[in-house]
């Protein structure tokens, strides 16, 4: 499939999606998930590189703006209503992230004093860190792309607000981890386990932030995140970060291809990274093992695996990373052979890619059920460029 099949392909895909959930102005029926729609604004924002067509731009704008209206505020069923900062007028409007984005799950976080129902969790709402991390991944591509500053702000503005409802202290002040799930307005937690790479992904994408503000036209005030991104870093030390879950590895991969490219000064971050990509290694190893990807459509998730076709897809631009020793990689001379050894895994990516092709092109069962989520990480499959990059002034090998 040339360059061309894969971008009109997506551009289906996304003009479907957007049409299906509410995003034309001539529709009211708004259906916004907060991990579906970042990964749809990159698609947008990728379509637009691709082709040159402003109608892609003005959809990824019109998208960020229904998010934060629809997402920044309390749900229609809460007793509570207006921005979940607490900020009011106009004031709210300039700040939609700064109190974060709720989920966008079918029912209502649960009451306080309701105990918890495992399965029934699933489906309600509150905050995801590494679901906000994503949106600011997003509005940050939106900055380098569009240039409009409040981009900037907003992801910063959404960084500190996680930072700061997310992060797991003990009695003495010492952080030791990141909440999983908090309530809509930061002051509980809803599922107080912590995530295997949350504070990983919050470490690489605050500094994602960080770097978008200082590339862009500021405002006066924007969050300083370096005291955060200092407390993840902490909190990355020493971690075994192995995961055989396909959406988690891919994941992985993702976050490596932007330590990567963001790689400065750090002391750390080469042994990060070689760490990382060991842990990539091991986890493709057994997942490959478990010969999931022999089982029926009916008994596999296309998002989770195609989390995984996305993450393969960034071994090219870690690759050429490495070779042009962006970023002190002499500390870490295993680098390039991990990555040699992983780069013979790509074609698992475009066996995961022609098997939900095809399965798209006839929805029906599993497929129709995340509908949504299943055709957006599907085009972000078929044009990776988007996603994958920290600035699109930055060259990014993804085709």
């Amino acid at each position: 499939m040339d360059r061309d099949e894969r971008t009109a392909i997506a551009a289906r895909l996304m003009s479907e999606f957007a049409t299906r959930t509410g995003l034309p102005p001539s529709t009211q029926d708004q259906q916004r998930y907060l991990w579906t729609d970042a990964f749809a604004v990159c698609n947008f924002l990728e379509l637009f590189n691709r082709t040159g067509d402003q109608k892609y731009q003005h959809c990824a704008r019109d998208l960020i703006d229904r998010v934060h209206q629809v997402l920044g505020r309390y749900r229609c069923d809460d007793a509570r209503s207006g921005w979940i900062s607490g900020l009011t007028g106009e004031t709210g409007q300039h700040h939609p992230t700064a109190g974060g984005l709720r989920i966008g799950k079918p029912l209502k976080e649960r009451d306080v004093g309701e105990p918890l129902d495992e399965r029934l969790e699933w489906d309600r709402d509150g905050q995801y860190f590494h679901y906000l991390t994503k949106w600011i991944h997003a509005v940050c591509l939106a900055a380098s792309v569009i240039g409009d500053p409040n981009y900037s702000q907003w992801a910063v503005e959404l960084g500190e607000a996680a930072f700061r409802g997310f992060v797991r202290r003990l009695q003495s002040g010492e952080i030791v981890g990141v909440y999983w799930k908090m309530s809509t307005d930061l002051s509980r937690p809803l599922v107080a386990a912590t995530g295997l790479h949350d504070a990983l992904d919050g470490f690489i994408t605050f500094r994602e932030a960080q770097y978008a503000i200082a590339n862009t036209p500021t405002i006066a005030g924007a969050p300083d995140l370096g005291p955060a991104i200092e407390a993840l870093s902490a909190l990355c030390r020493h971690r075994d970060w192995t995961s055989d879950d396909p959406l988690g590895l891919g994941g992985l991969l993702f976050d490596a291809c932007r330590l990567y490219r963001l790689m400065g000064g750090r002391r750390d971050d080469a042994r990060l990274g070689e760490e990382l990509m060991d842990a990539c290694w091991r986890g493709t190893m057994t997942f490959l093992g478990s010969r999931s990807l022999m089982r029926p459509a009916s008994h596999r998730l296309a998002f989770r695996e195609l989390g995984l076709a996305i993450g393969l897809r960034a071994l090219p631009i870690i690759g050429d990373a490495i070779t042009k020793k962006r970023g002190g990689f002499d500390a870490a001379p295993e680098l390039p052979k991990s990555v040699e050894s992983l780069l013979k895994y790509e074609w698992v990516g475009d066996e995961i890619l022609d098997f939900w092709l095809s399965q798209a092109q006839h929805p029906h069962g599993r497929w129709q059920e995340h509908q949504n989520i299943n055709d957006v990480m599907l085009a972000t499959t078929l044009i990776p460029g988007g996603f994958l990059s920290v600035d699109f002034r930055i060259p990014a090998d993804a085709s």
